[in-house]
């Protein structure tokens, strides 16, 4: 089973390496992207079956390590 973690900042929270990256890519001719914000994908490969008990897993490792909840949001996807 493969757990996907989406790490991203809380809306409201400067994010000045997404404007830079806007700021690049206007730069360099797309003018369409009006912002950007970077985050971080991390993929978790887990032993188990249990679907709903890997989720949980997750969400614990997110609270007490991957994630900064003060400025950090994150999403869990779960495959198997």
């Amino acid at each position: 089973m493969k757990a996907i973690v989406h790490i991203g900042l809380k809306p409201g929270v400067l994010d000045p390496q997404g404007r830079a990256i806007a700021r690049s890519l206007n730069d360099l001719g797309f003018d369409s992207v009006k912002g950007a914000r970077q985050g971080k994908v991390i993929e978790l490969d887990l032993n188990g079956e249990d679907r709903t008990q890997a989720e949980a897993d997750v969400t614990a490792m997110c609270e007490k390590l991957l994630a900064n909840l003060v400025i950090e949001s994150y999403r869990i996807d779960i495959e198997d």
